[in-house]
């Protein structure tokens, strides 16, 4: 039995990466339907948004059968359980990549403004640490999930100054203030994506050393406040 979850979890494992392959290429489309006004390319993240819901839960149907077949126990047991919270967090990135995408209506006719282009080293920074949460997974690497969850504040100060310069920019031009606060909500949504690529690292920390850092993260950033 010990061999048969083996080839269980090592599938999981495939299953998520796959998922979160999907995901990383969502937001992408998303962001680049907003840059370059794109309407047809957001309406085909909504679209394939349906592959995304059905991923999710084909993973964690295969979470619920291995538990319920194997019961498994220590690292066997996180393992799951961690696939099962990332493979959550994984479908509500999807749905960041939707919002994202929904901004691209309505900008079509409108030159976007400079701040737009902090969107794109934003969103670098966002999927690099995406990506490296799921490395980390697969590699049950705990130093490299502990710097995803550090970089987390890279991204918030570029959130914080898009902020500022729409503010600045609303200043000078406030009939402007429709496309803005577009610029702007795209700009949450991928710090948000930030923060769940952070809740991915911190269930990798758990599932390698047993110990939960949301707290310990939670705590890091109001000190450094």
């Amino acid at each position: 039995m010990g061999a048969h979850l083996q080839r269980e979890i090592d599938r999981l494992k495939k299953q998520v990466l796959s998922l979160c392959s999907l995901v990383e290429g969502q937001v992408e489309k998303a962001l680049r339907a907003v840059m370059d006004r794109d309407e047809a390319l957001a309406e085909e993240v909504e679209r394939d948004d349906l592959e995304i819901d059905h991923r999710e839960i084909e993973v964690e149907e295969e979470c619920l059968k291995t538990l319920a077949l194997h019961q498994p126990v220590a690292v066997d047991l996180r393992m799951i359980i961690a696939a099962l919270k990332i493979n959550n967090d994984l479908e509500r990135i999807g749905d960041m990549a939707v919002n994202i995408a929904r901004k691209a209506r309505g900008l079509r006719d409108d030159p976007p403004p400079a701040v737009a282009n902090d969107l794109g080293t934003m969103w670098t920074k966002t999927q690099a640490m995406l990506r490296d949460s799921i490395d980390a997974l697969v590699n049950l690497d705990a130093a490299a999930a502990q710097d995803v969850c550090r970089r987390d504040d890279e991204v918030d100060a570029i959130k914080g100054s898009i902020r500022k310069e729409v503010e600045e920019i609303l200043g000078r031009q406030p009939e402007r203030v429709g496309p803005l606060l577009k610029i702007l909500a795209v700009s949450r949504n991928l710090e948000r994506i930030a923060d769940l690529a952070t809740n991915i690292a911190e269930d990798v920390i758990y599932l390698v050393e047993g110990r939960i850092a949301r707290h310990f993260t939670k705590l890091r950033h109001e000190t450094d406040l």
